[in-house]
């Protein structure tokens, strides 16, 4: 069987919300990304640094609705990759200055993670990677992840005075 190859990413996630502006709004405070297109009144496509996008959302069939049930299968969260500790310091502050509830934050050996939902329901991550060499394993070798208790204050100690 062929696998994907090693060097694949994930591209982007298509998110339905029931207000657009209200989700772009959401996006570009809380997350920090940028509206690159706006597709009519009913879609738009936001990234960082320039990429055509990270993240799309839309109201094709969801304009107005009510948020997806917790117990529904679906997407679980999308997940934002930040580069440093310093940055998810940042993004979780922003977050927490707009009145975001967090709902989780864990420390994985591999990554550090923080969990809340965007206004729709949608679960979010924000995280970190540890260097690949500091990731935990066990005596076979094999990865050995875990989900200790993140310190979100010593997190936020780290990001940058604004």
């Amino acid at each position: 069987m062929s696998k994907a190859p090693d060097t694949m990413t994930i591209g982007h996630v298509h998110l339905k919300v029931s207000d657009l502006p209200r989700a772009v709004a959401f996006y570009e405070a809380v997350i920090g990304l940028t509206v690159t297109q706006y597709y009519g009144e009913e879609a738009a496509f936001l990234s960082a640094g320039g990429y055509h996008h990270h993240l799309g959302l839309n109201t094709w069939s969801s304009k107005g609705a009510a948020p997806a049930p917790k117990r529904a299968p679906g997407l679980f969260h999308t997940a934002f990759l930040f580069p440093d500790r310093a940055s998810l310091g940042a993004a979780l502050r922003r977050a927490m200055d707009h009145g975001v509830k967090i709902e989780g934050a864990a420390d994985h050996g591999v990554s550090e993670a923080v969990y809340f939902s965007d206004p729709d329901g949608n679960g979010i991550e924000i995280y970190r990677d540890r260097a690949p060499e500091d990731w935990p394993r066990d005596a076979g070798g094999a990865l050995a992840m875990d989900n200790r208790p993140l310190d979100l204050e010593a997190l936020l100690a780290e990001a940058p005075a604004d």
